[in-house]
C-alpha cells in the first residue's frame, strides 16, 4: 500500500557558521542534537508515514547517534547543493509512491505538531504550499554603495519557512526537469516549483520555527527551550542497605572493593536507589518499589543502572530534562573520595546528564548509629527536574 505522506529532511550541509566543530544540525540544544529534534517531530506525527533524511557522506556515524530509536528510512547522501540533496531524497522515496511530501530543513528544530498538520492539509489542497510569516519591519533595497534605492510594500512581503508541502509526483518532476536543463541554483523548493509552473500557495508559519544559523541563534534557542520548561520540581530520595557477605559494594554504578558486600534484592546500590526515588518523587510517580517490586524475582541481583535509566527516561517521556542530581553517602568505610569522579561520571552516563550536573559528597556519622557501627550504608539524594508547564485541566 502506498504511503500517503512522506517527509524529506535536508541535513547534508556543513553549517559551521554556528561555531563549534560539528555541523549545526548535530550540535546539541540542552542535550539533544538539533537534527534529532527536527526529525522526531516529523517521525512522531500521526499524519506522516515515512521520513527520509538526506545527509553528508561524512556524517553517517553522527546521524546514527542522533537518530537512534527513531522510525526512519535509511539515510541517503546529498549532493553539492541543497537542490541536489532534496532531489536525492525524492528519488529515494519514489519506490514508496507517496501522494504528498514535506521538505524540511534539519536546522529548524522547533516545528510544532500543529504546523506539520497545517502543512499536510495545505499540500493536499493546493499541491504546492509554504509556511510564511508577515514582515513586521520596513524593508528597503540598497545599491552596492549601501544607498537606499527603494522602499518595498511590506504588506505584500512574507518570510518563508519549512516544511514546504507538495504533491510528490509534481515536485519530483520539477526537480528532474531542472536537472535536465542544468538549473541547480534554487534556494528553496517553492522557487523551483514556481519555475516549473506550479502555483504556490501559503499557510501560517510560526515565529518559534526559526532556522539556526549562528552561535547567537543557538544561545537564543537554548534560552527559549529552557523557558518552556518552566515547571521546576525537586524530589528527595533515601536508601539504606546493611552489610553482608561479599568482597565489594556497588555505589553509583561503580564496583568498589570492600571487606563486605551490601545486602539487597538487586545489587543493593544505595546511591542509585536513592537517586531513582528522588527523580520519581519529582515526577510524583511513586517510588522504586512501585516500579520494581522486591517481590518480583526478575529484579533479584539486577544491576541498578536499569532503574536509574528508567527514571531518567520517565523525565524525557514527559518532555522534560534533569537539571541536577545530588547525593550524600553516609558510611565509615569504604572511602568515597578516590572514587568520587568515577561515580559522578557513571551516574551522568546512566541518566544522560553532564557530569557537571551531578554532585556527590560523603560523610561519616561520627561512629553513631548503624552506619557508625559499620553495619551498613545510607544515601540521601535530591533531584531537580524541569518539565513543560501544563495548566491543570
Amino acid at each position: 500500500m502506498a504511503a500517503n505522506v512522506a517527509a524529506v529532511v535536508v541535513a547534508g550541509g556543513r553549517g559551521l557558521r554556528a561555531g563549534g566543530d560539528l555541523p549545526k544540525q548535530y550540535r546539541e540544544l540542552l542535550g539533544e542534537p538539533v537534527l534529532r529534534l527536527s526529525v522526531a517531530a516529523l517521525a512522531e506525527h500521526s499524519g506522516i508515514s515515512l521520513v527520509q533524511a538526506v545527509i553528508h557522506q561524512d556524517d553517517a556515524a553522527l546521524f546514527e547517534a542522533a537518530s537512534a530509536d527513531l522510525a526512519l528510512l535509511p539515510p541517503v547522501c546529498g549532493g553539492a547543493s541543497r537542490q541536489a540533496s532534496v532531489r536525492a531524497g525524492l528519488e529515494a522515496l519514489e519506490p514508496h509512491r507517496p501522494d504528498v511530501v514535506l521538505v524540511h530543513d534539519a536546522a529548524r528544530p522547533f516545528l510544532s505538531d500543529a504546523l506539520i498538520t497545517r502543512a499536510i492539509a495545505a499540500g493536499r489542497e493546493s499541491g504546492a504550499a509554504v509556511p510564511v510569516l508577515a514582515v513586521a519591519e520596513t524593508v528597503k533595497t540598497v545599491d552596492a554603495a549601501g544607498c537606499v534605492t527603494a522602499t518595498l510594500d511590506r504588506a505584500r512581503l512574507r518570510v518563508v519557512q519549512t516544511p514546504q508541502a507538495f504533491g510528490f509526483a509534481a515536485l519530483l518532476d520539477a526537480h528532474r526537469r531542472a536537472k535536465a536543463v542544468g538549473r541547480d541554483d534554487f534556494t528553496d523548493d517553492a522557487a523551483l516549483a514556481e519555475w516549473a509552473g506550479l502555483k504556490v500557495t501559503t499557510f501560517a508559519g510560526e515565529t518559534q520555527n526559526v532556522k539556526l544559523t549562528t552561535d547567537d541563534d543557538f544561545v537564543r534557542a537554548e534560552a527559549a527551550k529552557l523557558a518552556a520548561l518552566s515547571d521546576v520540581r525537586t524530589g528527595f530520595g533515601f536508601d539504606v542497605h546493611r552489610f553482608g557477605d561479599g568482597d565489594h559494594v556497588m555505589l553509583g554504578g561503580v564496583r568498589i572493593s570492600h571487606r563486605h558486600g551490601l545486602s539487597g534484592h538487586s545489587d543493593a546500590d544505595v546511591v542509585l536507589h536513592a537517586l531513582v526515588d528522588a527523580i520519581l518523587g519529582a515526577l510524583a510517580e511513586g517510588d522504586i518499589g512501585v516500579h520494581f517490586p522486591p517481590t518480583d524475582p526478575q529484579w533479584r541481583d539486577a544491576s541498578s543502572d536499569r532503574f536509574l535509566a528508567f527514571a531518567a527516561e520517565r523525565v524525557r517521556a514527559r518532555g522534560g530534562r534533569i537539571a541536577h542530581l545530588d547525593v550524600t553517602i553516609v558510611c565509615e568505610a569504604p572511602r568515597i573520595g578516590p572514587h568520587r569522579d568515577a561515580i559522578r561520571a557513571r551516574i551522568g552516563e546512566i541518566a544522560a546528564v553532564p557530569i557537571e550536573r551531578v554532585g556527590l559528597k560523603a560523610t561519616t556519622s561520627e561512629k553513631m548509629g548503624f552506619t557508625g557501627r559499620g553495619e551498613g550504608m545510607a544515601a540521601f539524594a535530591n533531584a531537580t527536574v524541569r518539565l513543560p508547564w501544563r495548566e491543570r485541566p
